[in-house]
Formats: structure tokens, sequence, C-alpha cells
């Protein structure tokens, strides 16, 4: 069934409301009063009710027609909206933008790069997420995200620009207290298998997940981010590998302590990733601002490469 409300009819009803009478509405739209008098009256006729008072002097509307101009409204406004986006995905713009951030940075400098994106693109609607290891590259490849922050590693196929931003540090952390923390340091990996491992589930959920700073043979907390891991191992449940950057509180705190094992952790490299094939220039100006940035694994931030 093809409505009988058009466009044009909610552009009449809004310009007649706005301006109360037919005659001033037929200036601002460029037309003939009778043409403004045919589209009410088609619209009333086909609709089976009328949207005008002519009892009245004024253009008054009818409780229907105030409920059609009202909803109609929307629909125009939704309507001006759509021409937008599709006139700034013309010029290249994105009408969404996704970014993916791994779960081991903290977000404050890349806040501060959506800010300024914002001033200059507000249209753009950004749809953030967090991944988890692997989970970074699989949502690239899955077509769920346009950028990667922090992604680890290597890529798991070709087709994707990368940027290294730098390497994260791992410590090796347990609560304050805890009977590791009693053993002379460095610790043998043989010491701390009677407790449990803190670990961060890969997000992946097409390419094969990654592990990180596992051993085997012990037994397992499974959390959804390193936020959860990192009160996870200050509350005692577990003991594990922690991202350095994000523990310094923490530590400052007396929450956590940082153990020498006989075997360390290597750090981390980590990486901006995108499609190649994606042209668009919301993500041209995040790549190219990201590129004139690295991760400090003492702060735990990126910093502009020019003015630090």
């Amino acid at each position: 069934m093809i409505s009988p409300i058009t466009l044009d009819a909610l552009l009449t009803l809004d310009a007649i409301d706005r301006r109360q009478s037919f005659a001033a509405a037929a200036e601002e739209l460029f037309r003939v009063p009778s043409a403004i008098s045919y589209t009410v009256n088609k619209l009333e006729e086909d609709l089976g009710v009328p949207l005008f008072d002519r009892s009245r002097r004024k253009a008054e509307l009818t409780p229907v027609g105030r409920l059609v101009l009202e909803q109609g409204r929307q629909i125009l406004k939704a309507t001006e909206e759509l021409t937008a986006m599709a006139r700034r995905a013309a010029d290249g713009w994105e009408v969404e933008l996704r970014i993916a951030i791994d779960s081991v940075l903290n977000c404050d400098a890349i806040y501060e790069l959506i800010e300024a994106f914002q001033r200059i693109q507000p249209k753009t609607e950004l749809r953030l997420t967090e991944e988890v290891l692997g989970g970074s590259w699989d949502a690239l490849s899955d077509d769920r995200c346009d950028l990667v922050i922090g992604a680890p590693g290597a890529p798991p196929t070709t087709g994707f620009g990368i940027h290294s931003l730098g390497q994260v540090a791992f410590d090796f952390a347990v609560a304050a207290g805890h009977p590791l923390t009693e053993i002379p340091q460095p610790i043998p990996t043989s010491a701390i298998l009677d407790y449990p491992t803190v670990i961060v589930a890969d997000s992946s959920q097409h390419l094969p997940v990654r592990s990180s700073g596992l051993l085997d043979g012990r037994s397992r907390i499974i959390v959804p981010s390193i936020d959860h891991k990192i009160e996870a191992q200050c509350k005692g449940l577990g003991v594990g590998y922690l991202p350095h950057h994000r523990i310094t509180q923490e530590l400052a705190d007396g929450r956590l302590e940082i153990l020498a094992l006989d075997t360390p952790r290597p750090p981390s490299e980590i990486s901006v990733a995108w499609s190649r094939g994606n042209t668009g220039k919301g993500l041209k100006w995040f790549v190219d601002r990201l590129k004139q940035m690295q991760f400090d694994s003492t702060r735990g931030v990126i910093v502009n490469r020019e003015t630090d």
C-alpha cells in the first residue's frame, strides 16, 4: 500500500502551520494559493479525515492534522539528515566509522583524537568497540571495524595497512601480601603453579584464538577485559602478567606487587591497522594522525612524535 502522505504534503502542512495561512504558505513555497489548497484537499480526501478546521478564520489543524504534522516533521528531519549523509558520502566522508581498541590500552589520547575529529566532521558517527588479543585482527578481517588501535603481534593475513605504535611491557603482578611475595626472587616458574592464573579471553569470533603469558597445566580464571583482570588480581583471586602502564596506580596504592620470574615475559608489539581498500576520509584522518604517535610503555600513553 502506497501512503498518500508524501514529503510534499508534509512540507505544505508544515508551512501552513508555521505561517498560519494558506496564502502565506504559498508565498513561502513559491506556489499559488490554489496549489496549496489542492494539496491539502487531496490529502484529506485520500486519508478520509479533515486536517484543518475551516470554521475558523485562521488555518488551524484538527487533532488528527496535528498528529500527522508532528509525526511528519520527524520524517522531514530524517529526510534532511539522510540527504546530508548522502552528500557527505559523495564527498568521501563516512556516515559511520568503526574503531576497535585493544583492551591493553587506556584511551585518553584516543579520546583526544576523537574530540579533534568531531570539530571538523561532527556528522560522522563514531562507533568504538573493545577487543582482546586476536579479536582486534578478527574484527578487521571480518569487517566489524574499519580501524584497529593496539592490535598485538603480526596480522593473520595480508591486505592491511599497518603502523607500529611500539611495545607494551608486562609485569608479573600479585596482590599485596600474596604468599608468592615471601619467595626469594627471581621466582621459578614451578613455584607459581599452585595459584590460578587470571587471563583475558580472546574476543575472536572467526580467527583462531590467541593466548598470552599462559602457563600450561594451571587453573584459570577467565575475564572479559584488562580492567577485570587487574581488579581480580588486586583481590588476590589469581596471578598473572599485566601491562605495566595500566597498574601504576595500583602499585602506588600498595594493592599490587611486581615479582621477578626466572622466565620474564617479553614485551608485545602493538600496531594501528586498517584495510588498504578503505579510502574514507575519516579513516585517513585518523591514520595520518596515529602515524605521528607512538606508545610509551612507561607512561602508557600515545604521544606525538613531533612534540614530545
